[in-house]
C-alpha cells in the first residue's frame, strides 16, 4: 500500500503516518515544518518526507507528482492538512484569518485531492481518507472559520464519493472530537480568553459534553485511518465518521 499523507509530520498526521508504515506501507509524509520533518527522517528512515507549503497551489501542483514518483503509484490519500483558525466572535473577525483557514482546510483539501485522483484511479484498493472535525457536526460559537470549512469538508466527502465509487475509489471522512494534544490546548487557552473562565475550568466545560471522560488519542484516530484503507474497509464509502468519546451537544 502506498501512503500519502498531509501535514503528517506532527500531530494526528504523525500517528497516521506511523500506523501506516507500521502496518506494513510505504508512507510519503508532506508538512511545512522543516525541522519536524527532519525528526520524522531520522526516527522513522522508512517513510519519506518532503516539505510543502500547502497554502501554495504551485507547491502542490510540484509535490503530488514528486510523492507520487517517491512511492511508485497511490493507492491511500490522507488529507490531514488543517489549521484551528482564530478564536472570536465574526464581527471581530479580521478577513484576512478566516481565509487562511479557508486556504488550508479547504483549498489545499481541493488541489491535493484532484491531483491524486488520476494516480488512485490506477489503484486496485483506492482510498480517501478527510480530516474534518466535531465541528462538521455543530456549530462552534466564535470558532466560525473553523467550523464552516469542516462542514465543507463533509460537502467535499459525499460528493467524491459520488464521483468516484464507479472507479472503486472510496472516501470516508474522519471526524475527530478533542484530541489530546498541544492544539487542543492552545483551544482551551483560547475559549478561556473569551468566556473568562479559567483554563481548567474550560477543560471541565469540554468534559461536561462528552459521555467518555476523556480526550481522544491521535493513535486512536490513526487506527481508525488504517481500517478504512484497509480490506476490512472495502465497503465503507461516502460517510461521516465520528471519534469522539461521544460528543453530544458541542464541537471540539
Amino acid at each position: 500500500m502506498k501512503v500519502l499523507v498531509t501535514a503528517g509530520a506532527g500531530g494526528i498526521g504523525l500517528a497516521i503516518a506511523r500506523a501506516f508504515a507500521a502496518d506494513g506501507a510505504q508512507v510519503y509524509v508532506v508538512d511545512i515544518d522543516e525541522a519536524a520533518l527532519a525528526a520524522l527522517a531520522k526516527e522513522s528512515p522508512g517513510i519519506r518526507c518532503g516539505r510543502c507549503d500547502l497554502s501554495d497551489r504551485a507547491a502542490i501542483e510540484r509535490m503530488v507528482p514528486e510523492a507520487v514518483k517517491v512511492l511508485g503509484g497511490l493507492d491511500v490519500l490522507v488529507n490531514n492538512a488543517g489549521i484551528g483558525g482564530p478564536t472570536g466572535p465574526v464581527e471581530d473577525m479580521d478577513p484576512d484569518d478566516w481565509e487562511a483557514v479557508m486556504a488550508i482546510n479547504l483549498n489545499c483539501t481541493f488541489n491535493v485531492t484532484r491531483l491524486a485522483i488520476p494516480h488512485l484511479k490506477k489503484s486496485n484498493s483506492a482510498s480517501i481518507i478527510i480530516m474534518s472535525s466535531a465541528a462538521g457536526r455543530f456549530g462552534y460559537a466564535n470558532r466560525s472559520a473553523y467550523s464552516t470549512s469542516k462542514w465543507g469538508l463533509i460537502g467535499f466527502t459525499k460528493t467524491l464519493a459520488m464521483e468516484l465509487g464507479g472507479y472503486g475509489i472510496r472516501v470516508n471522512a474522519i471526524l475527530p472530537g478533542a484530541v489530546a494534544g498541544p492544539r487542543m490546548e492552545r483551544v482551551l487557552a483560547g475559549r478561556a480568553r473569551i468566556s473568562g473562565r479559567t483554563l481548567e475550568q474550560e477543560r471541565v466545560a469540554a468534559m461536561a459534553m462528552q459521555s467518555i471522560k476523556t480526550f481522544v488519542e491521535a493513535t486512536d484516530v490513526a487506527n481508525l485511518a488504517v481500517f478504512l484503507a484497509s480490506a476490512a474497509g472495502k465497503a465503507i464509502s461516502g460517510q461521516t465518521l465520528p471519534i469522539d468519546n461521544d460528543t453530544f451537544t458541542t464541537a471540539s
